[in-house]
């Protein structure tokens, strides 16, 4: 399970994620809110890009929750991770969900490296505040896509009410998530992400806030309220 030496990644983050893989599908389980709020993912996505028949690669893809939805939408996904035993897992329920799509385990700045400018999309979802340099891996992302691409990335935002409702509510209050799954220090604010994006020569194009209501249990999308957990889309320019 060990990483290369020169992958961005934390190798506690390796651990933790792979001592949670046999949990990754149990949609009542520990990532129950990642399965909540997939369906508006998805929307989110389909709202600005074409997925039928377009190469996506979705990196950080733990399990396949969201490579599963993407491929149901027709589209031919690539999902990277590094962490072996999620990888397992998503190939596990792959064939369960009798869904065509691929896994590899490879960082985004080495799959940038072999093949920039080979994807239609690019979905980073979650992956961002979980890497020693996450502006290292918003450029690859954005060295992977295809000039006329779309990329998308969902974050935490860095602030007092995020820190109250992302991990002293929704890991210890709540039991949204598991205890221990965030660090706020490494949270990125709506301005950072863009910066970084920008070096990579994307442009925005649209922030939604993905909001909880703790009376219905449900997530919405809120565009006046990016303060906790935020999706954010890009666009390639065209050469």
């Amino acid at each position: 399970m060990n990483a290369h030496s020169t992958d961005n990644v934390h190798e506690h983050e390796l651990r933790k994620f792979g001592a949670l893989a046999e949990r990754w599908w149990d949609t009542r389980g520990q990532f129950k809110a990642l399965h909540a709020v997939n369906p508006l993912r998805l929307a989110f996505i389909r709202r600005h890009a074409e997925l039928a028949g377009r190469r996506v690669v979705d990196v950080g893809c733990g399990g396949g929750i969201l490579s599963e939805a993407l491929a149901g939408a027709g589209a031919d996904v690539l999902g990277i991770d590094l962490a072996e035993e999620v990888l397992e897992a998503a190939k596990a329920h792959r064939v369960l969900s009798g869904l065509t799509l691929d896994y590899r385990r490879i960082s985004v700045e080495a799959l940038a490296d072999e093949q920039p400018g080979a994807f239609d999309h690019v979905t980073c979802m979650e992956l961002l505040e979980h890497v020693p340099d996450p502006g290292s891996a918003v450029r690859a992302c954005a060295r992977l896509v295809k000039p006329g691409g779309r990329v998308f990335f969902s974050t935490l935002n860095r602030n007092l009410k995020s820190y109250l409702l992302a991990i002293i509510g929704a890991e210890y209050l709540l039991r949204l998530i598991p205890k221990g799954t965030h660090d706020f220090s490494a949270f990125i604010r709506p301005s950072e992400l863009d910066q970084w994006a920008r070096q990579g020569g994307l442009r925005l194009l649209e922030l939604q806030g993905i909001v909880y209501n703790p009376l219905s249990g449900r997530f919405r999308l809120d565009p006046r309220d990016i303060d906790v957990n935020y999706l954010a889309a890009f666009g390639k320019p065209e050469a």
